[in-house]
């Protein structure tokens, strides 16, 4: 299947993620923090990177963007507990593809599925 990162501050919701991801075939991969995120989505260049807006060190709004400017070009959707608008449109502006809110629904795993399939742009 596929190499996914989760770049979010909050252990449970990490592992919970992992658990759903590594039951449906994934390769998944945790980060704590955007500094983490950013040198691994680097160093292994994963098929999609789950971004929490919302972190200490370095934010998913500054990790995505830092990883844009260096010419990162895999698929980065926005995850994050806010469904407002406002955030939405930040986190594309920022350079992720799209955005997934939390808490996840029963159709996550269909709903990965549809973004892999997706060419980016």
């Amino acid at each position: 299947m596929a190499r996914i990162l989760i770049v979010d501050d909050s252990v449970s919701i990490s592992r919970m993620l992992q658990r759903r991801l590594k039951k449906s075939g994934h390769e998944v991969y945790t980060a704590e923090n955007g500094k983490i995120g950013v040198e691994m989505a680097l160093s292994f260049n994963p098929d999609l990177t789950l971004m929490d807006m919302h972190m200490p060190v370095l934010n998913g709004y500054e990790a995505t963007a830092y990883l844009r400017n260096q010419g990162y070009e895999g698929k980065i959707y926005a995850l994050t507990a806010s469904a407002m608008a406002h955030e939405a449109n930040k986190s594309i502006e920022s350079g992720c593809d799209g955005f997934l809110s939390k808490p996840v629904l029963e159709d996550f795993e269909k709903t990965l599925i549809s973004i892999l399939e997706k060419k980016r742009g």
